[in-house]
């Protein structure tokens, strides 16, 4: 009988997951969000670019676009040209 190289690692995450079932709830409600809406305006395709310097900056404005986006949403342009004033 053969186990995997990272068997160990699996086993410690499920561990963790059992004591701590919402984990993955939280998870989705925090992280995978933004990363969903990010992906849904990309079209859910492959990124236009290629090599990795050029995909950083890809996704980096992919990124600034959602937290702008976001900040208008929740302050409202005109408390928003305040604060990027200050």
């Amino acid at each position: 009988m053969r186990r995997w190289v990272h068997e160990d690692e699996m086993e410690d995450m499920e561990r963790r997951l059992q004591a701590a079932p919402d984990t993955m709830l939280i998870r989705k409600s925090t992280v995978e969000h933004p990363f969903g809406t990010i992906k849904a305006w990309m079209g859910a395709t492959h990124f236009l670019t290629r090599r990795f310097k050029n995909v950083s900056t890809e996704m980096g404005l992919h990124v600034l676009a959602y937290n702008l986006k976001r900040m208008l949403s929740i302050t409202g342009p005109k408390n928003l040209l305040r604060a990027l004033k200050e």
